[in-house]
């Protein structure tokens, strides 16, 4: 399964232009466009970010263009249908950000030529079918760092959805920052196999408290996790949104998923005829993740060491995946003085030293 999605991975990786080739087209006539969301709209998370991207477009471009979402679509069959329906009601380019809707909207895409398709954390493109994503691995090295400055207990917990590259590169860097500044620290993973549940979201994280976790993680889609920390006095770090609201006293610092610039890019090109299917994948210098919003328990020496970090990333200086780096079984992954390169990092299949857990 893992040498499949990673030769797929890797093939997307070098097809395209970056996110800092694509360039504002001039907006021309109205535009109708639309966003299929795998969960519901809620007041923080993955579907947020994703309609603050919408919204960002309607404020962008006014009256030159029409916008439609529709929230809580399951992967599969529903989804096929869903996005289906959006092209044939005369929508010009649909976005369909949730890996499980990549199948379902290249399915579609082969009977709408002439609509543009935006596969959202996908990996296979077409020529009306683009792919994008974030490298929200840098936001976790930093978290990391965060949290291994703030734990008691050194040791972490990780509600994860799905053991994709994706989320391993974030399990990964998130140890990594951990131990960067606490060598002994540990981070233990619980996979849920679905990425919106927040009761068993609740449950899991709940679990890993009692096994000791004083310090949260996630890669699922609601806010469950940062509530139950908060709940019982612990700490955890915010994924996608700031989520200071639902824990006001445990967040530590929120890793944020901005896309209102791409999205206006993107659907300005598709108005003024210069759109082309390609791949995107920025990070922290192409604005498209940052580390932000402490919370009120963090010093200001972590933040400062926080901030400074980050901008070391984005000038080039740092990168998360820097050896020497071993897995959770003892094998060199990374030798000294060596940086895996984008392909390996899109084809992660392995779990840093560190981690507590497997790929089941």
């Amino acid at each position: 399964m893992y040498k499949n999605l990673a030769a797929a991975l890797v093939a997307a990786c070098f097809s395209l232009p970056t996110f800092s080739q694509i360039q504002p087209a001039p907006a021309s006539a109205a535009i109708k466009v639309a966003w299929v969301y795998v969960s519901p709209i809620t007041e923080a998370g993955w579907t947020q970010q994703h309609d603050q991207g919408r919204r960002a477009v309607e404020k962008a471009l006014g009256h030159q263009v029409r916008t439609t979402h529709v929230a809580n679509v399951p992967e599969g069959a529903d989804a096929e249908r869903v996005i289906r329906d959006l092209a044939q009601q005369g929508h010009q380019i649909i976005f369909t950000p949730s890996f499980g809707y990549m199948e379902p909207t290249l399915r579609v895409a082969r009977d709408f030529p002439d609509v543009k398709f935006e596969s959202i954390t996908g990996l296979k493109q077409a020529p009306n079918v683009a792919t994008a994503n974030a490298r929200y691995y840098e936001g976790r090295y930093l978290a990391g760092v965060a949290a291994g400055r703030m734990t008691q207990t050194g040791l972490a917990g990780y509600v994860a959805g799905f053991p994709i590259p994706e989320v391993l590169q974030g399990i990964n860097a998130f140890t990594l920052g951990m131990r960067s500044v606490n060598p002994k620290a540990e981070v233990r993973v619980v996979w849920l196999n679905e990425w919106f549940n927040p009761a068993r979201e609740r449950l899991a994280a709940q679990a890993l408290m009692d096994q000791g976790a004083d310090v949260l993680a996630f890669h699922t889609g609601s806010t469950a996790v940062m509530a139950t920390a908060e709940e019982r006095g612990k700490l955890a770090v915010a994924y996608h949104s700031d989520m200071r609201r639902m824990a006001p006293t445990a967040q530590i610092v929120a890793v944020t998923h901005q896309w209102g610039d791409y999205y206006t890019q993107r659907v300005r090109q598709a108005q003024a005829g210069t759109w082309r299917s390609g791949n995107v994948w920025g990070g922290i210098k192409e604005g498209m993740v940052r580390v932000e919003a402490f919370g009120p328990k963090v010093p200001k020496a972590v933040q400062d060491e926080v901030l400074k970090l980050q901008a070391d990333i984005a000038a080039g200086h740092l990168h998360p995946f820097h050896g020497p780096i071993k897995d959770n079984a003892g094998t060199e992954r990374v030798p000294p003085s060596q940086t895996l390169d984008d392909a390996q990092i899109l084809g992660m299949d392995w779990l840093a030293e560190g981690v507590r857990g497997s790929l089941k």
